[in-house]
Formats: structure tokens, sequence, C-alpha cells
């Protein structure tokens, strides 16, 4: 089982901001997500970007690995455009 850790005040943000708790990220679907890594800039450590279902929507979360944990850093319904991305990924 995947386990996972969270900021709580970012992550009560990130639900004022996106609607979304980091709590739902426990239901990620990461076996048929597509992932990339985030290298838009150095954030001092590796970001994956994950596109994946929870129940019937897709989601994008941002998330590093620490200490064999999952720490979200960002969780929220997927936009047009990454929808689209991860249509084309599995087409």
């Amino acid at each position: 089982m995947t386990r996972f850790e969270w900021d709580p005040e970012k992550a009560n943000r990130n639900l004022s901001k996106h609607g979304v708790s980091f709590r739902a990220g426990e239901r990620f679907e990461f076996p048929s997500a597509l992932e990339f890594i985030d290298d838009r800039e150095n954030y001092g450590e590796e970001r994956v970007v994950s596109i994946g279902f929870i129940g019937e929507v897709l989601h994008t979360m941002t998330y590093t690995e620490r200490n064999g944990l999952i720490r979200i850093i960002s969780l929220r319904k997927s936009t047009t455009a990454e929808i689209k991305r991860y249509a084309k990924a599995y087409e």
C-alpha cells in the first residue's frame, strides 16, 4: 500500500484554491497515470507530475518521494490541456 504525507498548511491552501483535499490523493490511481518530471525550475528535489484518476475524474498531482512516502505538493482536477495530454498518451 502506498503511503502519503503532506504539509497540513499546504493542504489547507490547496483545498481553498482547488477544492480538492490531499486526503483524496490516497485514492489516486497510479497504475494508469501518466507521469513526468517537473523540470521547469530547480526545486531542490525531484518533483513528479502525475495525471490520473480519482474515481471517474482526472486529477493532476504534483509530488516528491521522501523516506519511502509520497509527499503531495499539489492536487487538483486536471485542466483541459492535461486531459488532452493524457488521452493522447493512451491513444
